[in-house]
């Protein structure tokens, strides 16, 4: 329903920070071995490395996927970029809570 689009770009961000970790730990390293290491499909691999690529956390290099420039930065701002994502969450069950009791208070005064 309303929650599975958010869950599945989550678990997006997890397969790239998977795919980001293994190249951190075995670089240089082409899509094949990443794919071995990490259980995942080529074309899942391909594709989370084009996304790393693009902002410049991970770089292509003849051998293999080397670490990218933003890889510091990324570190660095990462528990800020958690702590927002925690506070959208909250957010959404406090919105949530407030439904359902809007919607108890109207289901009360009407047959349902």
């Amino acid at each position: 329903m309303l929650f599975e689009q958010a869950q599945s770009e989550l678990e997006l961000i997890i397969r790239h920070i998977e795919i980001l970790t293994e190249v951190a730990n075995s670089g240089p390293v082409g899509i094949l071995k990443l794919s071995e290491l990490t259980g995942m499909q080529p074309h899942k691999v391909r594709y989370s490395l084009r996304i790393l690529e693009q902002n410049n956390l991970i770089e292509p290099t003849r051998q293999g996927a080397i670490l990218g420039d933003n890889v510091s930065k990324f570190i660095e701002s990462s528990d800020l970029e958690y702590e927002k994502l925690a506070e959208l969450i909250q957010y959404i069950k406090k919105s949530e809570k407030k439904m359902i009791e809007a919607f108890k208070q109207n289901s009360d005064e009407s047959e349902f």
